[in-house]
């Protein structure tokens, strides 16, 4: 657990800022591809910038679903949780803001649940993305950066386009927040914050 003397320790704000950076990047590159049409541009830009992250920084989750499992199954104490979290949301809400300011259109950015199925459907379908992404995080933890990016890029991709028809296929609530922040869209938000997020085992502190 991490006590309090710890929060006056570089390496703890190193890995804050590092959660920071990380969901900035991500998120930025995910709504910049989401100007283009369908889900296929956003879910190959999650999965490719997700598997850059990993081998360059290695360490950050940029994602509250990863940080929160690794909470639930006690790899991670309370306080560098919450503060992984705070600052996760805070680099999706900056990335969110500088994509509404530069792209013509900020309707692509809000994740929302789609006309082809109930706000049901969407959670059935997010739980189990991001379900199958808990779980390679969690089972490429010993892996080396170039096959753990590899296999974290490939789950992101793959659980974007599997559930992006019905939910927007965010499987990061931080991605989901930033755009609700800048453009006052909550609609179905609680998709994104309402499925589970425990997994077995100890996932890499990797990101998507």
């Amino acid at each position: 657990p991490l006590s309090p003397q710890e929060l006056r320790s570089g390496r703890f704000w190193r890995e804050v800022l590092a959660e920071l950076a990380a969901t900035l990047i991500f998120v930025g590159v995910v709504l910049g591809a989401s100007a283009a049409p369908g889900p296929l541009a956003p879910a190959l830009a999650g999965g490719l910038v997700a598997g850059g992250l990993v081998c360059s920084l290695g360490g950050p989750q940029a994602n509250p679903a990863l940080t929160l499992a690794l909470l639930c199954t006690r790899k991670l104490s309370a306080l560098r949780g919450a503060a992984g979290v705070l600052a996760q949301c805070t680099g999706a809400t900056l990335a969110s803001a500088a994509a509404r300011a530069a792209l013509p259109d900020d309707a692509g950015l809000v994740t929302r649940v789609s006309a082809v199925g109930t706000a049901g459907t969407a959670l059935a379908w997010e739980t189990f993305a991001t379900f199958q992404l808990a779980l390679v995080a969690f089972a490429i933890a010993e892996h080396t950066a170039p096959q753990a990016g590899l296999a974290l890029g490939s789950a992101v991709a793959a659980g974007a386009l599997a559930a992006g028809p019905f939910s927007g296929g965010s499987m990061n609530p931080a991605r989901s927040l930033g755009p609700a922040i800048v453009t006052g869209v909550w609609d179905d938000h609680w998709v994104s914050w309402g499925h589970p997020r425990t997994a077995p085992g100890s996932p890499r502190k990797g990101g998507s």
